[in-house]
């Protein structure tokens, strides 16, 4: 059969259509535009891990002209936002997974980077994976070409990831990824040649092979795992596929960069600064 062209994760998030719209740009009030991303993304209904605080994690001068979007918070992509005359960063990791005081050394250099260039940061992490239109995972899953995805991945008290009925053999699937996340994907390859329930959790969700299994998928796609999750692939018949945790993890803040952009008649630009891992 010949193979249906797949869409790249600017196909999916409308990248290039969105990114300078024609019409003149204006100022979007902070305050009010954080409360609909809470609201569509549901921020409030999710028990995330310690430290992702999700939402609004700085605050400007009070208003928005220029939308950047990240992957991470981090030092070098606040500057490349600063680079870009952003005044919103939006991400998917935010600032606080480690110890969030004291603001001493590289931290309050962080900061005052921040404050001194107005640039206020929105994080958005598990309710950025699992929302079903802008999501990591529906995306990807979307960028894969599979289709009719139903919840998967029962963890942290929701439906996380997606999963499909497919038949697809595991080299055509492992091409597929390759061309969506561009790179060549870590595969594990214990389970079957044809693969016919396929899970996709984005990030890091390779330690959790056995919660896939019992959910009934023979392959999984996720970002990263560990060692030993190599052995215990082959124990379970599992495809697992490693897509990369940065690479399966660009869509969602693109497509929300891509939203709000058209909402709110904004610029907005994705700021790629891949960790390789």
């Amino acid at each position: 059969m010949p193979k249906t062209p797949l869409a790249t994760p600017a196909d999916c998030c409308g990248d290039s259509a969105i990114r300078n719209p024609q019409s003149a740009i204006r100022h979007a009030p902070l305050a009010p535009l954080a409360d609909y991303c809470d609201r569509l993304l549901k921020i409030h209904d999710f028990r995330d891990w310690e430290g992702a605080a999700n939402g609004l994690q700085v605050e400007n001068r009070g208003q928005v002209t220029r939308i950047a979007a990240a992957v991470d918070a981090t030092a070098a992509t606040v500057k490349l936002a600063v680079a870009a005359g952003a005044d919103l960063l939006l991400v998917h990791h935010g600032l606080f997974w480690g110890p969030s005081h004291p603001w001493t050394g590289k931290r309050y250099e962080l900061l005052r980077l921040l404050l001194d260039n107005n640039l206020a940061v929105y994080s958005a992490h598990l309710p950025l994976d699992a929302h079903p239109r802008l999501g990591n995972n529906a995306l990807l899953c979307a960028a894969l070409g599979l289709r009719r995805p139903r919840p998967f991945f029962f963890s942290r008290e929701r439906q996380l990831g997606l999963q499909v009925h497919a038949s697809i053999t595991r080299t055509d699937l492992v091409e597929r990824l390759a061309r969506v996340v561009g790179r060549p994907p870590i595969v594990l390859p214990g389970g079957p040649n044809l693969c016919r329930r396929i899970g996709i959790v984005s990030g890091g969700a390779g330690a959790e092979l056995k919660l896939a299994v019992e959910e009934g998928v023979d392959t999984f796609i996720t970002g990263e795992g560990p060692h030993w999750t190599f052995g215990l692939a082959e124990d379970f018949g599992l495809n697992v596929l490693y897509g990369g945790h940065y690479a399966t993890e660009t869509f969602g803040v693109k497509a929300l960069a891509a939203h709000l952009a058209r909402k709110y008649r904004l610029p907005w630009e994705f700021l790629d600064h891949p960790s390789g891992l």
